[in-house]
């Protein structure tokens, strides 16, 4: 078996929104309610969605020195210093990805499908402040 290796952290970041959309897939859906019927896989799309936003983060930001995981302060107080309106992003992407989705498993679709448009509004904007050697979104 191959092990795939990705060393530019915007692209592994958008291989988990594809990751969140592939556990969204499974969740069985009533259009009834506009609802999913299990939030086990709301939950897991929340989680993976949340983590690939922290693979992008990270790569713009520099939090994570030493050991331990930073904490979401020390994201918003990185943001802050460098651009206003990641910060918004991380705010609104935090609590709907993580908390919304991940923690409470909120099943109306469109709360996940707000979700996936969090996440890759981050992901956008933090390729945006990377270096040009980084960006994907040009590359073939």
């Amino acid at each position: 078996m191959e092990e795939i290796i990705n060393t530019n952290p915007i692209a592994e970041a958008r291989r988990y929104v594809a990751n969140a959309e592939d556990v969204i897939k499974k969740a069985k859906y009533d259009p009834e309610t506009k609802s999913y019927l299990d939030s086990k896989y709301i939950k897991m799309a929340g989680d993976t969605l949340w983590k690939g936003c922290l693979i992008a983060l990270d790569a713009v930001l520099h939090v994570r020195t030493g050991k331990g995981r930073p904490s979401i302060e020390k994201y918003r107080e990185a943001a802050k210093k460098r651009d206003g309106k990641l910060l918004r992003f991380i705010n609104l992407g935090y609590d709907l990805m993580h908390l919304t989705m991940g923690y409470d498993g909120d099943r109306n679709k469109k709360v996940c499908e707000t979700g996936f448009e969090r996440a890759n509004a981050i992901i956008d904007h933090c390729e945006m402040l990377l270096p040009l050697p980084l960006r994907v979104r040009g590359s073939a």
